[in-house]
């Protein structure tokens, strides 16, 4: 016999496959809201500064203040208040509230440890156990549906983009991985830019196999277009080698040759960290290409990587490079920035200092939580993009993931900082 989690699945994915793209998610939450007896639902999704959310679908329609139009769609802009939306979102675990109206449930849409938003209903009574953990269920189903329907649709794009960008931050926004978070059973890793007025070139990437785990944090010279076209040179040859598959140093060889020889502006360079993580024995290979140098946080202490010293890409067209290995152990947190976290004002931020301090934090709260204290040392416009990647180690590949609802059960539960 059927389970009324099945029920609800099964209509959730109908109603997914029957709408089309662009009110996908919105017919999710009116099957939703039907199945549970909601007599509300929202999806708030996370907009792209990772500082507020945004509500896309609602159902009844609600048109309140604080609203942007384009054409016929409608986004509330809910900026973070340390509310229990902010919670929800951040410690990934289902708030409940009482209202005047009825009881509140605010449940993670996540998957794999990305937050994308936030599935919001107002139920007339007060939920019991089991229906939070099939509305967490629920929430982790709209996840997909979320990533599945905006690869059509630029409605979610649009809704999450707070403020206008520019051809440069348009460009660079290409550049980044689809997700900015990624669990596993063996490792967290999470990154995050923060963006300067002018964009700087900054970008970070990643890509899981089956026993190995590439990534990258990149700034190309320079601000503006011709930057973030550098820094397309730079990424697609990195990412284009990758897939061959291709070692670092050949990785580094062929995209130092790229950026020499196709950069719109003479002269233009890229700096980088390349790593290559084996998730059976936790050896990280690292090449680092004229950037600044890893720092690993181990035992409440932050030391830098010592690596060899090689030239930027493509500064040299014949230049040579090399890489070193550093074996990682359970426990360990390597972090990779671009030199706008040390540069000009946000070096009145003690980055060493205060990387341990955030130890128990999830390592997209990590990111969140350092971009916020680069902001407020050297913001609120930065001169320059401030990158990092944050990548947590804990061993055991073999052993599977413990998730719930999308996110890693072990490690989801940390709290906001006080």
């Amino acid at each position: 016999m059927e389970s009324s989690q099945g029920r609800v699945l099964a209509g959730l994915l109908d109603a997914a496959e029957d709408a089309s793209p662009v009110e996908a998610v919105e017919a999710v939450t009116r099957e939703v809201g039907a199945a549970l007896g909601a007599s509300d639902v929202s999806f708030l999704i996370v907009d792209l500064s990772g500082r507020a959310l945004v509500r896309l679908a609602h159902v009844p329609f609600d048109d309140a203040g604080g609203t942007r139009r384009h054409g016929d769609e409608v986004a509330t802009v809910q900026p973070f208040d340390q509310g229990p939306a902010e919670q929800a979102l951040r410690t990934q675990t289902v708030q409940v509230t009482k209202q005047a109206h009825g009881w509140t449930v605010l449940a993670p849409v996540t998957d794999r440890g990305e937050a994308i938003g936030l599935l919001e209903m107002t139920l007339p009574t007060e939920p019991t156990a089991q229906a939070l953990g099939e509305i967490a269920r629920t929430a982790h189903a709209l996840a997909f549906v979320v990533i599945a329907n905006r690869r059509h649709t630029d409605l979610f794009e649009w809704g999450q983009r707070t403020t206008p960008f520019t051809l440069s931050a348009e460009i660079q926004r290409r550049l980044l991985p689809g997700s900015f978070t990624c669990e596993a059973s063996a490792f967290t890793l999470s990154g995050w830019l923060e963006p300067a007025a002018s964009i700087g070139g900054d970008t970070f990437d990643y890509s899981l196999g089956r026993d190995v785990l590439h990534f990258s944090v990149t700034d190309a010279m320079g601000h503006g277009v011709s930057s973030a076209l550098t820094a397309t040179l730079g990424v697609g040859s990195l990412r284009n080698t990758r897939r061959l598959p291709a070692g670092l140093v050949e990785q580094a060889d062929v995209a130092n040759a790229a950026v020499a020889e196709h950069a719109v502006v003479r002269g233009s360079y890229v700096t980088a960290v390349l790593g290559r993580l084996d998730l059976r024995t936790g050896v990280c290979a690292l090449l680092n290409a004229g950037h600044v140098p890893p720092l690993l946080v181990r035992g409440g202490k932050t030391q830098p990587v010592r690596l060899p010293g090689n030239l930027p890409l493509g500064m040299f067209a014949d230049a040579e490079y090399q890489h070193e290995e550093v074996t990682l152990q359970p426990g360990d947190r390597l972090v990779v920035v671009t030199d706008g976290m040390l540069e000009r004002n946000a070096a009145g931020l003690d980055l060493p200092a205060v990387l341990p301090t955030l130890r128990d934090l999830h390592p997209r709260e990590a990111a969140r939580a350092l971009a916020d204290a680069v902001l407020e040392v050297a913001g609120p416009t930065l001169a320059d993009d401030a990158t990092l990647l944050i990548l947590d180690w804990y061993g055991g590949h073999e052993r599977g993931r413990l998730a719930n609802a999308g996110a890693d059960a072990e490690r989801a539960s940390a709290a906001l900082p006080d």
